[in-house]
């Protein structure tokens, strides 16, 4: 769903943990926590703090 970026706790060259928080959403109200779906490192990140993210779009880069 579209929503607005309200927090990026990673950084490009980052190692992280899967189920690690790596940003927050807030969309119809509501906060969402963006977890890392496995362990891996940040390529790029592609929306920053306090930009409108079109549904389905792909906030990071995450490489395994």
């Amino acid at each position: 769903m579209p929503g607005k970026l309200l927090a990026v706790h990673v950084s490009v060259g980052q190692s992280v943990k899967k189920g690690q928080a790596l940003a927050v959403m807030e969309a119809m109200k509501m906060e969402h926590t963006i977890a890392a779906p496995t362990d891996g490192v940040i390529e790029a990140l592609l929306y920053g703090v306090g930009d409108q993210v079109p549904e389905g779009a792909e906030l990071l880069r995450l490489k395994a």
